[in-house]
């Protein structure tokens, strides 16, 4: 009897944890030298790539159901800015090694134990080509959340395809300066970042093949579906 019972407790804990694991989408793309590169989407904006046997995070962040303990380690860490919801310190500590490089902007690094501070403009070779560029907000009012000059955002480079990660931002002017960019995640979620209509007209600017929305929580990206018309591939995860 009391076997049956403990069984029966161990069969319910292993539904529960079941229930409660986030199922964590994946897509891919190749790259101009023809590998492919694997992203695995966490939620919100925090992301990896598998590319060549390198794993590359951005913004790791703790989620229910999500145990970064399980998740491959970290050969490269990017943290885009000090925000709960793109630097979480648990979870950088759960999938880095002592290996592990971490690229940040300067407010970050305060919060985190090591890394490599990357302000905008800088430029690294580290087996992979990563660039940090700006992100802010440029609507009038919404500068409190991400001022100029504080934030990074990074394009990496992998197989010779430019990846786009911008970070919290809206439809910057800079954008216009980015050349080449093959595949881009587009954050979406005002007034914290874009409205559809901003990540539109940045989609127009940057040109990517592939662009996937991400941070847009609960926002309605239906319109989003004008882009097919400029030859812009829309991948949506589910958030």
């Amino acid at each position: 009897m009391k076997i049956r019972i403990i069984l029966s407790l161990l069969l319910s804990l292993f539904i529960m944890n079941q229930t409660f694991a986030k199922s964590i989408e994946t897509d891919s793309f190749k790259t101009k030298e023809g590998e492919m590169v694997t992203v695995h989407y966490i939620n919100h904006a925090s992301l990896f790539f598998t590319f060549e046997g390198v794993t590359i995070y951005a913004d790791p962040v703790n989620y229910e159901g999500v145990d970064y303990k399980t998740l491959p380690k970290a050969d490269v860490i990017l943290v885009t800015h000090d925000h709960y919801d793109h630097l979480d310190t648990n979870a950088i500590a759960d999938i880095s090694t002592p290996k592990t490089i971490i690229f940040c902007n300067k407010k970050a690094h305060e919060a985190l134990p090591t890394g490599i501070v990357m302000q905008n403009g800088d430029k690294i070779a580290y087996g992979i080509s990563i660039e940090a560029v700006p992100a802010y907000n440029t609507t009038e009012g919404r500068d409190i959340y991400h001022p100029k000059g504080r934030d990074n955002g990074y394009v990496i480079t992998l197989g010779g395809s430019r990846i786009y990660i911008p970070g919290d931002c809206e439809d910057m002017p800079e954008m216009a300066q980015l050349k080449d960019i093959d595949v881009a995640f587009l954050p979406i979620n005002q007034p914290y970042t874009m409205t559809v209509a901003q990540a539109i007209k940045a989609a127009k600017i940057i040109k990517p093949q592939i662009l996937y929305p991400i941070h847009y929580s609960d926002t309605d990206l239906t319109g989003l579906a004008v882009l097919k018309e400029t030859g812009i591939e829309v991948r949506i995860f589910k958030n």
